[in-house]
């Protein structure tokens, strides 16, 4: 433990901290969701509603009773394998997968090395900077921001003799709220974006065309906007930290884990030998990758013509196998591993500690499988999408980006989910606002979205991933509620919604191309 000691803070954020002192930890929260949804849908079983269609017509929606005998099986039934096990295409699965890997790298050793020659080589006040940026460039990679950035953001700090908490912060920011920026064009956010935009469009006979009226490549169409946002968003993530949230929590107290035991900041020889062996271990591991990538995990085409890209759809596991490796060949080199057995007990010891998750992701799961199959997760959208139409704001084109921007921002909160939203919002919105203001052309209310849809990630338990970070900052200070990591975080979410926002109607006002 540190000898900090706890401050009175005073001011907005710390009025939010007090306050979310009261919010129950998030396994009571879901619990109470999940009863609570399927009280609300008995309430409001039968209710229809009707949304836009992608080919132009009308979808009609009606909220299944949970409590009617045959939704009451599908509970049953779907609780264990699909709405838990199953649920995201088996996201449970990934995140145990990757903490193996991570399990054997750290309690290798090999993590605290690693963080005493990177703390000797990167000036304290770039790192914020540089945790920011890369939690922005990893939505490339899928989920390994969350599962492998911020642990390793949170263990540099405890290196550094600073409150883990802030770097897991600053890379959380990046990675969650940030999600949609990036400096690599058609990332797979992109193309499920671009490409639905273009039929929500199109086949409601809105022209697929930017303001100018040039042609909108689907996975391109936001790029020079994304492209800023990333240089943006990095900047002021890394300000935010800097001088908001580093202040913050410098006065707080933490607890570093006995397993890392950095004391001394020097690395011994032991510790080089085995660095120089984990190097060979990451030539070795990229190799074994790169020929997997050009051979039997290489893109394909099936018959119908669709293109399947196997090594993308895989990347956690090679992300997996490189810490499992590395962590094998330095263990071995510094004298930590002396048996496959030692190597076993590290992954055993990792899985020691997700057994909060497990049960947190049980009811999480389940509770956001009753949303999805009750109705009430489209319901709670196409209210949200009602109130926004019915605002008049025909002549005022900033104020409608603003409006939806804003809508879908506080939907967000509620409904996690990017193409989830996207499938209801963009039948919506993409033809309204156009028939509102042609000036609302597919691809700036493609990027609203994205912006409403990253930044308001990060203050929310539906968020897939809020549950688990939460778990990973308890290591640091179990006390730690999730209202005070909403607190910790608004000031980045408040700050990235702003900042991105006036980006968004620079792009607008100036004229300048979204994307190409």
């Amino acid at each position: 433990m540190t000898d900090n000691k706890e401050s009175t803070d005073k001011g907005f954020i710390a009025l939010i901290e007090r306050g979310g002192r009261f919010i129950p930890d998030p396994v009571i929260i879901f619990i109470f969701f999940l009863f609570f949804a399927i009280a609300i849908s008995w309430a409001l079983g039968g209710l229809q509603f009707s949304t836009f269609a992608p080919d132009g017509g009308e979808v009609t929606h009606e909220i299944r009773n949970m409590l009617a005998a045959e939704n009451l099986r599908w509970l049953f039934d779907n609780a264990l394998l699909d709405n838990w096990l199953g649920f995201g295409g088996g996201v449970l699965g990934v995140i145990l997968i990757v903490m193996l890997g991570v399990g054997v790298a750290e309690n290798s050793g090999l993590f605290a090395a690693v963080l005493k020659k990177v703390g000797r080589s990167i000036p304290t006040q770039w790192l914020p900077l540089v945790l920011v940026f890369l939690g922005i460039m990893s939505s490339i990679a899928t989920d390994a921001g969350y599962l492998v950035l911020i642990p390793l953001a949170g263990l540099l700090y405890a290196g550094l003799g600073k409150n883990p908490l802030i770097g897991m912060a600053a890379a959380f920011a990046g990675v969650s709220a940030g999600f949609s920026a990036n400096l690599i064009p058609a990332t797979p956010i992109d193309v499920i974006i671009g490409v639905n935009a273009q039929v929500f469009a199109e086949s409601q006979g809105i022209p697929f065309v930017n303001a100018a009226g040039d042609p909108l490549t689907p996975a391109t169409m936001n790029y020079y906007f994304i492209l800023v946002s990333t240089f943006v968003l990095g900047t002021a993530g890394a300000l935010v930290t800097l001088k908001v949230v580093q202040p913050r929590l410098e006065k707080k107290s933490y607890e570093i884990p006995e397993e890392l035991q950095i004391s001394d900041f020097d690395v011994s020889r032991e510790e080089s030998r085995g660095l120089r062996a984990a190097g060979l271990g990451l030539v070795l591991s990229l190799l074994a990758i790169w020929a997997l990538a050009a051979g039997p995990l290489a893109p394909y085409e099936t018959p119908e013509g669709q293109t399947i890209n196997p090594f993308l759809n895989n990347i956690i596991l090679m992300i997996t196998f490189v810490f499992l490796s590395v962590g094998v060949f330095f263990g071995v080199a510094a004298g930590n591993f002396r048996s496959m057995m030692d190597v076993v007990k590290a992954m055993v010891k990792q899985m020691d500690t997700m057994g909060y998750i497990l049960v947190l992701t049980f009811f999480c799961y389940n509770f956001l499988g009753v949303l999805s199959y009750s109705g009430l997760g489209s319901y709670i959208t196409y209210l949200g999408a009602t109130g926004l139409s019915s605002m008049g704001l025909q002549e005022f084109p900033i104020l409608l980006i603003i409006g939806f921007v804003l809508t879908t921002a506080l939907i967000n909160i509620f409904v996690g989910g990017l193409t989830a939203k996207w499938m209801l919002l963009g039948p919506i919105f993409i033809p309204m606002l156009y028939m509102v203001n042609p000036q609302m052309t597919p691809d700036l209310v493609a990027a609203a979205f994205r912006v409403a849809d990253s930044a308001t990630n990060i203050i929310t338990p539906m968020m897939t991933y809020a549950g688990i970070i939460l778990a990973f900052m308890r290591k640091y200070k179990p006390e730690l509620s999730f209202g005070d990591m909403i607190a910790m975080m608004m000031p980045y979410s408040l700050t990235f919604l702003g900042v991105w926002i006036l980006l968004l109607i620079g792009f607008f006002t100036l004229g300048i191309p979204l994307g190409f």
